[in-house]
This record gives C-alpha cells, sequence and structure tokens, in this order.
C-alpha cells in the first residue's frame, strides 16, 4: 500500500564526507536541534517541537531529544512538519510611535497588540484571512525604537526570525532620518543641515565609529534631502542610528524604517498590517 503524501518523509541533507571532516575539526558532533536551524529548515524550538512530535529521523530512526548529530548523518523530516510550518505566519506592521516591539515596558504596550482583524490592510494582496491562532509564538524579528516609525516584521516561523536576527544574518535595513546639528560655534540647526554638516563626519558615519566597545560594520548613509539623511545597516545595535548620530553631532529627530531585505514598506498606513505574501523573500 503507497504511502499517504502527508506521511512521507521529507529528504533533508545526504551524507557528506567533506562535510563531516570539517565538522570534526571545528569539534564534532551537534545537537540535532542546532543542525537543522544551521540547515535552515527551522529554529531550534521548531526542531524541537518536531522531534517531539516524532517528525524527524537520522540515518531512518526517529531521533530523541537532545541526539547530536554530524554532517556524516542522514537527518528525514516528516511532511506533517512542513505543513505544519507552512500554516505559520509572517506580518508586516508599519508600527507607529509609542509602541515598544516586544514585551511590554514601561506601561508601554507591545506593537503586537496591533495585530487584529480590524487593523488588517484591506488593499493586502495576500488571500490569508486573520485568525487569532496567528498571535500564538508571534514574535517580532528585530526591533524598532518606542520613539522610531515604520517597517516591522513580526512572525511565528523561526526561519524567518533566524534570517532577519540570526548571528549570520546581513540583511540589509533601510531608514530615512531626519537630524538636526549642533554646530561647534553653538546652537541647533534644523534646516539645510547638508550644508552645515562636514563631509568628513559623514564619512564617519559611513564607516569608523564604535558602539559598546565593537567597531560598526560600514554603513550606507547619504543625504536624502537637506535635513533627512537614508541610512541601510546590516546590523542592528540597540539605538543604533540614534547613538551613531550623537557621536557626530547629530540629533535624531525622526526615524523610519522603510525596507528590510527586499520587502519594503511600500503603501502600508501607520498602524496596519499585512501578510508577507507567499511571492515574497526578505
Amino acid at each position: 500500500m503507497p504511502v499517504p503524501p502527508a506521511h512521507r518523509p521529507r529528504f533533508v541533507r545526504a551524507p557528506q564526507p567533506a562535510a563531516a571532516a570539517q565538522a570534526a575539526a571545528a569539534g564534532g558532533p551537534e545537537r540535532l536541534n542546532k543542525r537543522m536551524a544551521a540547515l535552515g529548515l527551522c529554529s531550534r524550538r521548531e526542531a524541537d517541537e518536531w522531534i517531539a512530535q516524532g517528525w524527524v529521523k537520522v540515518n531512518g530512526r526517529v531521533a530523541e531529544m537532545g541526539v547530536k548529530v554530524t554532517p556524516a548523518d542522514r537527518i528525514t523530516v516528516d511532511r506533517q512538519a512542513e505543513q505544519h510550518q507552512e500554516q505559520r505566519v509572517t506580518i508586516l506592521l508599519h508600527k507607529p510611535m509609542g509602541y515598544v516591539s516586544g514585551q511590554a515596558e514601561d506601561g508601554h504596550e507591545p506593537a503586537v497588540v496591533l495585530i487584529h482583524s480590524r487593523s488588517h490592510w484591506r488593499e493586502d494582496p495576500s488571500k490569508n484571512r486573520f485568525s487569532p491562532p496567528q498571535l500564538r509564538g508571534l514574535a517580532p524579528a528585530g526591533r524598532l525604537d518606542i520613539d522610531s516609525v515604520g517597517l516591522l516584521v513580526l512572525t511565528q516561523d523561526g526561519r524567518v526570525a533566524r534570517q532577519l536576527i540570526g548571528e549570520d544574518s546581513g540583511i540589509e535595513k533601510e531608514y530615512l532620518v531626519r537630524v538636526t546639528y549642533a554646530a561647534p560655534g553653538g546652537g541647533d540647526i534644523a534646516t539645510d543641515v547638508q550644508a552645515a554638516f562636514p563631509p568628513a563626519q559623514l564619512a564617519r558615519l559611513r564607516h569608523g565609529l564604535s558602539l559598546d566597545g565593537q567597531p560598526l560594520k560600514p554603513a550606507q548613509v547619504d543625504w536624502q534631502n537637506p535635513e533627512q539623511l537614508r541610512f541601510v545597516l546590516t546590523e542592528g545595535k540597540k539605538r543604533q542610528i540614534r547613538r551613531m548620530c550623537e557621536q557626530v553631532g547629530l540629533k535624531v529627530v525622526g526615524l523610519k524604517r522603510i525596507r528590510i531585505g527586499r520587502v519594503v514598506l511600500g503603501k502600508l498606513p501607520v498602524g496596519q498590517w499585512r501578510y508577507l505574501g507567499p511571492g515574497e523573500r526578505f
């Protein structure tokens, strides 16, 4: 009798002798959940869920929690895990000022409270429809300060979270930043800041600053108009742009994130959200 499609295992990784040698040189076996996350299959938490459900096999045998593997081991994942993952949503929110990205703090509400049917953008091209289970495990993949606005990603999908905020993430994030300049002679300059701001300081914003004792990665920084800069970063330290600006005499008076990777904020209204479409990729 043929095996129903929903229960056929999905082949994931064949033994690779060269990879096995590399793993041995790097310190030997690693936990299965870490290996699955490194392969981009899911997050470690999702891997643990799948292992607990009996959806993961190593070399043809159902894996136990905590088992260690090498690249030479053959990992297969049941189709049920894939179907379970496909049901998880990623949401794009135009975060307003006054909301924190993550857990509630200092009396301020988290941005996730804005995710409900009434705030779903009417022009969302996705065929998804909102349901309360979509809030379960929905978490921000990156931060956006309470006094900043723009594109915030919330996801149930560990693959998306790892892509955006994993240790090896290099996804670009683009911001429009309105600034004033504290000129050395005294007084804040709020109009035609570009004319007063030294080109050498602009070069420092692009590369040469440090935060928390660590040098920052090169950034793209250009004038969008005489009072507004455009930043493109590939890292996301806490309040990074504001702290960078402080080091060169600039004060941020408005900050809006308009792009993450290939996904743009576009026409999404403030306080509303839409689903990441099936054809969209960061």
